[in-house]
């Protein structure tokens, strides 16, 4: 096994005894039957005899006795029941758990469905709601389940995998162990019935368990584990030694082929180079709202989504010109890699009057910036290598770091959290969020105000997730400054599925737009950390926000 962030046998431990919130762990693998559920009831066990209340929020046995045998002498929490279509299912208990608040709950697989009707239809969301509770989680995950691997694993392995998490979950966890076995112990392992009965075995060694396919995801988990480990150590490094930055962004449609690849490999991306990476969507005038049919702009809001799930950070912008409102975008937010998909065919007889395609301009016109054009087709699959489906055991038929957090009291006073417990407009809430900063700025609030909502009109940053993130950079100021808005009952002229009750308003330096970007990435990972979001919506005053600031910095720099 390979420990990444906490290399030493009780690393762990010592996190779980100076810990003010919920520590997370993950053992990773890379298929089933190579010891993530055992080696995790063996630290359960380890963590009860040093003292530690550990009880077994869920785990799956399937059936192999040396498992379920370690089940024995660790408390387990009783699951709930849940009727689905006639059929009774039994799902991990949630809310027991945090009733119960023991110091570490051990939970199995991690990318699980939960059955129709359970609190979250995920379990990774689940997990997310006790860490919030105080409650220490050690889980168990295969790496075929990453969001960003789904394209991956289906062109490598022929597998589709139909259960996956956002990526940003692996990154928020404070220590993973890689649980490694050769695939010929693995294979070995499953010819003596250890993992499947015997009446599965034959079929899993002639698909699934191919020598191939478990050597190819052996190698995807290490390297998901050398990027985890390259990501600490240049966050670590740019913090004491900034540079400019180099984004991603990769640029979607709304009629587009295969948005979901587009934004994977761009995920892939931005993790091998540490960087923040955008998802652009440029709303032409022939698709307003009111012009693009319903089944259009579903598509599009599921894509805008899958890119926040994978950890872009979404605009939407409006212009006639797609191709000048991208390069004028790459400019601002820095962007070195523009990543694109296949461009439709330019009829002969426009290309006789000079027309190019949007890639074509793009290569011609993006000076210092790599494009890259990532093949869209729908692939022809012969019936042999046709994707099938992942062995099933137990289904259904952002990360906040420590650098993030400690700079975020250096921006924010108390007098710059302003809450609302009435429905706001946007109009108002954003002239009050500059009135907070003002007195630090020449420039007259009114014209910050201005320059605001001119771009907010041209590229909203209210979208559907909770959260907003209005920036602009002004002359006159030397440091950046930061406003944070807390409306608990949402903005009432903006219309999301989720209502807007986080808005983090950024004025940055116009000399420097590298400030901006470093802002702009770091509330966006703090966003995501939803024990902070529960702090803040829970409180209410500033004061109050304020002393939960201060105790999440203390708590998350002793990580």
């Amino acid at each position: 096994m390979t420990s990444l962030l906490g290399d030493k046998p009780g690393s762990f431990l010592r996190m779980i005894r100076r810990a003010r919130r919920g520590r997370f762990k993950i053992y990773l693998g890379y298929g089933a039957g190579v010891g993530k559920t055992y080696q995790m009831l063996v630290e359960g066990h380890r963590l009860k005899a040093e003292g530690i209340d550990v009880v077994i929020g869920l785990v799956e046995t399937h059936g192999r006795p040396d498992t379920a045998k370690l089940i024995e002498g660790l408390e387990v929490v009783s699951k709930r029941k849940e009727e689905y279509r006639g059929i009774s299912l039994e799902e991990m208990d949630v809310d027991a758990i945090i009733a119960r608040r023991p110091q570490v709950a051990l939970i199995d697989e991690l990318a699980h469905t939960n059955a129709p009707g359970s609190k979250n239809p995920k379990r990774y969301q689940d997990v997310q709601e006790i860490l919030v509770a105080g409650v220490h989680v050690i889980t168990t995950l295969n790496v075929q389940h990453l969001e960003s691997l789904y394209d991956t694993v289906e062109k490598n392995v022929h597998v589709k995998v139909r259960e996956r998490i956002p990526d940003w979950i692996i990154g928020e966890a404070d220590e993973i162990v890689n649980v490694d076995l050769s695939p010929e112990d693995l294979q070995k392992r499953l010819q003596d019935g250890k993992i499947y009965p015997v009446e599965r075995i034959q079929t899993a060694l002639s698909n699934f368990f191919t020598t191939d396919n478990l050597e190819t995801l052996r190698e995807l988990t290490l390297r998901e584990l050398v990027s985890q480990i390259d990501s600490k150590r240049r966050e670590h490094v740019e913090d004491q030694n900034p540079i400019a930055p180099d984004q991603v962004m990769v640029c979607l449609s709304s009629g587009g082929p295969n948005s979901a690849r587009l934004l994977r490999y761009a995920s892939r991306l931005a993790g091998r180079l540490n960087r923040n990476w955008y998802a652009l969507y440029v709303q032409t005038p022939s698709e307003a709202p009111t012009v693009i049919d319903p089944r259009t702009q579903t598509i599009l809001s599921e894509t805008l989504t899958l890119a926040k799930q994978l950890g872009a950070i979404v605009f939407t912008y409006k212009g006639a010109d797609v191709t000048e409102t991208i390069l004028r975008f790459a400019k601002e937010y820095r962007v070195g890699h523009i990543v694109i998909g296949t461009p439709g065919p330019v009829p002969w007889w426009k290309r006789t009057l000079g027309k190019r395609s949007l890639v074509e301009r793009l290569i011609e016109d993006a000076r210092g910036v790599t494009v890259v054009v990532l093949d869209t087709h729908e692939p022809h699959v012969s019936e042999k290598e046709k994707p099938v489906a992942e062995p099933v055991e137990n289904h259904l038929a952002a990360p906040i770091q420590s650098q993030a957090i400690l700079r975020l009291t250096s921006l924010l006073s108390p007098n710059q959290i302003v809450f609302w417990n009435e429905p706001i407009t946007k109009d108002v809430l954003l002239k009050r969020l500059v009135e907070t900063v003002a007195s630090a700025v020449t420039t007259p609030p009114k014209d910050i105000l201005n320059e605001l909502l001119k771009r907010e009109n041209e590229s909203s940053t209210f979208f559907n997730e909770g959260v907003a993130f209005p920036h602009v950079r002004v002359d006159g100021i030397k440091n950046p400054l930061l406003a944070l808005g807390v409306a608990s009952q949402g903005i009432s002229d903006v219309q999301t599925e989720i209502p807007v009750k986080l808005i983090f308003l950024i004025i940055a330096p116009k000399e420097d737009p590298n400030v901006q970007i470093r802002i702009l990435g770091m509330v966006s990972r703090l966003a995501r950390n939803e024990n902070f979001v529960e702090q803040m919506l829970k409180s209410d005053s500033s004061e109050k926000a304020w002393i939960s600031l201060l105790a999440f910095e203390k708590d998350v720099s002793q990580k």
